[in-house]
């Protein structure tokens, strides 16, 4: 029977990584959990080594356990995962979807036209509060399409590597002080136009379409974060998560 204090444990301490609070490469002491949590150490480690089954901690021998903080090698690897197995998924989406996933998806993708438009007549200082609500659409468009493909396995994985992908992230293109607003501006109109690209051909049934769309929408955004990496001297960092992408989540 499992023991509830490790769910305590693991709760926490799961809601303190993706919180920001644990930064990546953060030391998570079992000594140190143990007290703040108010259990023994024991159930502490069993939310650690299931936190590390999640893909969020690293466990190493004689160092003890610490936030995931990933190399720029596995960054590309995870990314070609999620490319492989979105890409699919969209491709299932545009056989199996109902008209209640199309609403899903479109509704997801009304909101991004609108707030596309809305973060490109804002001025850039005042841009935050406005790319929070896109970044959380774009989860939702997302999301509709694995629904859409009514293929479970497939959803919980893709979500693990959104989720790791979110906590152990690198800078978007709008974090990029080198490029002028007009440039970022114009690739925001492409990243929509992808979108619609990609729910155009899932509306059509056109299962080659959505995943050649879907497949060239995140080797783009792939290719895009490299080249910010590269342009600010590579390394990836942390941010937390707002509660509508906690929402996502399993």
């Amino acid at each position: 029977m499992k023991d509830v204090n490790s769910d305590i444990a693991y709760d926490y301490i799961r809601k303190r990584i993706l919180g920001g609070e644990y930064a990546p490469g953060a030391s998570l002491a079992t000594k140190t959990l143990s007290a703040e949590i108010g259990v023994s150490r024991t159930p502490v480690r069993d939310a650690l080594r299931q936190l590390e089954a999640d893909g969020l901690v690293t466990i190493q021998a004689r160092l003890g356990a610490s936030v995931k903080q990933m190399a720029l090698k596995e960054f590309r690897e995870m990314c070609g995962l999620r490319l492989a197995l979105e890409s699919f998924a969209a491709g299932l989406a545009a056989t199996n979807r109902t008209e209640e996933d199309l609403r899903e998806i479109s509704l997801a993708l009304e909101a991004m036209r609108k707030l596309t438009e809305k973060i490109i007549a804002t001025a850039r200082d005042k841009e935050e509060a406005v790319l929070e609500a896109l970044r959380r659409e774009d989860v939702r468009f997302h999301v509709a399409i694995m629904s859409a493909a009514k293929n479970e396995l497939m959803k919980s994985e893709i979500l693990r590597l959104h989720l790791i992908n979110r906590v152990v992230t690198v800078p978007g293109p709008e974090r990029d002080v080198q490029l002028e607003k007009k440039t970022i501006d114009a690739r925001r109109r492409a990243v929509l136009a992808s979108h619609e690209e990609i729910f155009v051909a899932i509306r059509q049934g056109d299962a080659a379409g959505a995943r050649d769309a879907m497949a060239a929408h995140i080797q783009d955004i792939v290719d895009n974060t490299l080249r910010v990496l590269a342009l600010q001297g590579g390394g990836v960092s942390g941010r937390a998560l707002t509660e509508e992408e906690l929402s996502y989540v399993p």
